[in-house]
């Protein structure tokens, strides 16, 4: 399948380059990773995605993180599901927001819905933010390890898209770290210091140190 060390790789279940290079600079940056290769599923072979039925974004990430090592044969796995979290829609979209409107992906049909159901909101009342849970998995001869790392990122919901950078709801999203300013406004520099996913993972190195 592959020459990667078993021992010595940890699958990025992801077929997202910007992730890989996120995941790596910062898990490779700790101690307990830092002599690991990285490297995305898609590189060990074509496999299916498993079916994400888990009611918690940890738990999806966990079923992406535990398939990637059935998949592989390695040891070492780790995963991130993400999404918009709403106050007004009682945490909806939560981990459906890929497919809120109905296709997976659609980004334009998914804000869409979004404004529509948040139309006569008021501004106080429109909080949200984005979480993000990442599990990583290691398996050897004495069972299997998990760890989680969660992260949020805190905001509102605007009445109005904005921005051109980023996906999914960035454009919606009004940042709570920088008034005035969209997460689609932001350059990937700037998202990756302030993300879910980057609060996360730094919540993941803390508990493998």
């Amino acid at each position: 399948m592959s020459t990667f060390d078993p021992k010595r790789t940890v699958v990025v279940a992801t077929g997202n380059a910007h992730k890989l290079a996120e995941i790596r600079s910062i898990l490779g940056a700790s101690p307990a990773l830092e002599q690991m290769d990285f490297v995305a599923l898609g590189e060990l072979g074509n496999f299916p995605d498993p079916e994400e039925n888990g009611k918690t974004f940890f738990e999806n990430a966990l079923i992406k993180a535990r398939a990637a090592l059935d998949q592989t044969g390695m040891c070492m796995a780790v995963a991130d599901d993400s999404g918009l979290v709403v106050d007004a829609l009682d945490g909806a979209p939560g981990i459906f927001s890929a497919r809120w409107a109905g296709e997976h992906g659609n980004d334009e049909a998914n804000n869409n819905k979004l404004l529509a159901q948040m139309e006569d909101v008021p501004n106080n009342m429109r909080t949200a933010r984005f979480h993000s849970s990442v599990a990583f998995v290691s398996r050897d001869e004495d069972g299997e390890e998990v760890l989680c790392g969660e992260g949020d990122c805190e905001g509102s919901i605007a009445h109005d898209k904005r921005g051109n950078n980023g996906f999914g709801y960035d454009p919606l999203f009004e940042l709570a770290d920088i008034p005035g300013k969209r997460m689609a406004e932001l350059e990937p520099d700037e998202k990756n210091a302030i993300s879910h996913r980057r609060r996360a993972l730094d919540d993941l190195v803390a508990k493998l140190a």
